[in-house]
């Protein structure tokens, strides 16, 4: 359900777009717990259902292999995520896609504000997957989970978007499906726009306020901002 511009909306000037990766641009679900289900095998332990895994996605690749292996330690956190990274590159374009309309606001939106990405995913495999998807070539910076001391929804990396593009902080919109990515713009303080078409980040958690977006379709973003 698309969510009508409040006049806190109208009267703001975007010209730095920040985009969440997973549920976001693209639907990586899939290859992720098929990932982690063959890490799991490796490990002598039974396949958990993929429902299951997509609720540990979001935060990283530490904390999706903590909640995804609670049952397999002692294996240490560090020999699982060396473990799993190779494991998830061979599979990162195994079934993952771009979601229906976001190449196309993707293409429209570069010619109305600096675009760039921030994720939990390490860095490494978002460049990969973005390439993969002929979508890298849109985005100004990107950067990953790995790239500073804090994760979102800590604002660091925010921050560092902000300065490094010498953008406006109350000119920057935060476009993402998560609670993550709410706090990340509440933190922040930059707007916010809620996509709903990934349907799997808990997105029930979210609460919107008057002057957040929510759509259901990229390309309406691009159309709010060029009919501004």
């Amino acid at each position: 359900m698309e969510s009508a511009p409040s006049l806190a909306w109208a009267s703001l000037v975007i010209d730095l777009l920040v985009f969440d990766l997973d549920g976001t641009l693209a639907d990586s679900r899939g290859d992720i717990a098929a990932a982690v289900n063959e890490l799991r095998a490796v490990l002598d332990r039974p396949p958990l259902p993929e429902e299951r895994i997509y609720g540990f996605i979001g935060n990283g690749v530490r904390v999706l292999l903590e909640r995804s292996l609670e049952d397999a330690f002692p294996v240490s956190l560090d020999d699982a995520v060396a473990r799993y990274l190779p494991i998830y590159r061979r599979r990162l374009l195994d079934t993952t896609r771009a979601y229906p309309g976001v190449r196309e606001a993707l293409s429209q939106l570069e010619h109305q504000a600096t675009l760039a990405v921030l994720t939990n995913k390490p860095r490494p495999e978002s460049v990969l997957l973005l390439e993969g998807l002929d979508l890298a070539r849109h985005f100004q910076l990107i950067y990953g989970g790995e790239d500073f001391p804090e994760r979102k929804p800590h604002p660091m990396a925010l921050n560092a978007l902000i300065e490094e593009t010498g953008r406006r902080r109350q000119a920057t919109l935060l476009v993402g499906d998560s609670l993550v990515d709410l706090e990340t713009a509440r933190n922040g303080e930059v707007a916010f726009c809620l996509v709903d078409y990934g349907e799997w980040l808990a997105r029930n958690d979210v609460r919107l306020r008057s002057d957040d977006l929510r759509v259901s379709d990229l390309r309406n973003l691009a159309v709010l901002l060029r009919d501004r």
